[in-house]
């Protein structure tokens, strides 16, 4: 009798595998901005949350309140600009389209009003490239382009938390508890390692099973295992 694969338990919706959502501080997005509207928010806090690599910071401005993926250099007092302004610097948050060309930002929106989606994590940020009209041309963490438009906002930084992944967790404890905080799979065994009825990999026929490691890009859950499609396979010539 085989075993479902971790891709088929995780898929399937148990509780084992459910975020813990309600330990989390904070969304951390952004609050809709009205067309032309400007105005300035305080630093209230710096806080910590487990859903996220980065510290987050909240803002106060009157009766807004915003907390949102905080940046370097920013600290507990200072004044940031969000919305429709033309004074940018460290931790504002604007329109992409007001922001010069060479800025480096973070948190971007994909859509604008979606809150922000993209370079979030600690130690991230993005280039802004090139205007074309409504659109902006941003160069990714990963160095690829990608085309926005104007209307996105984003925060002028770099995400804080630079060097979270140089630290080392030193023994399998700290590790256990950081993945735990986020209900993440830990620790995690390869295939080859296991049963042949635990993965399609496993047995104990040496290393090598004989079997492809490369699953198609639309395989079910079950047979995904090993390189999802990948675009090249081998040693790169030089």
């Amino acid at each position: 009798m085989g075993k479902n694969l971790i891709q088929q338990k995780r898929g399937k919706g148990s509780s084992v595998y459910r975020a813990p959502s309600f330990r989390y501080y904070a969304d951390a997005k952004y609050k809709p901005v009205h067309s032309g509207e400007s105005f300035e928010m305080t630093i209230k806090d710096l806080v910590h949350s487990p859903g996220h690599s980065a510290p987050l910071a909240e803002l106060v401005s009157g009766d807004k309140k915003w907390t949102v993926i905080a940046v370097e250099g920013l600290k507990v007092g200072d004044t940031v600009n969000v919305g429709y302004s033309s004074d940018i610097k460290n931790g504002s948050i604007v329109p992409l389209k007001n922001i010069p060309e060479g800025t480096i930002v973070s948190n971007i929106e994909l859509k604008p009003g979606d809150g922000g989606k993209l370079v979030r994590a600690s130690g991230t940020f993005a280039r802004v490239v090139m205007k074309s009209g409504d659109y902006v041309t941003v160069q990714l963490p990963s160095k690829k382009k990608k085309v926005f438009n104007g209307n996105c906002l984003a925060t002028v930084g770099t995400v804080a938390g630079f060097g979270r992944t140089q630290k080392p967790f030193l023994k399998a404890g700290r590790r256990y508890f950081k993945m735990k905080a986020k209900n993440k799979l830990y620790p995690r065994v390869h295939g080859t390692s296991m049963n042949a009825v635990d993965h399609p990999f496993g047995g104990s026929s040496s290393a090598h099973k004989g079997r492809p490691t490369i699953a198609p890009r639309n395989a079910p859950p079950g047979k995904k295992v090993g390189k999802i499609r990948p675009r090249r396979t081998g040693r790169r010539k030089r």
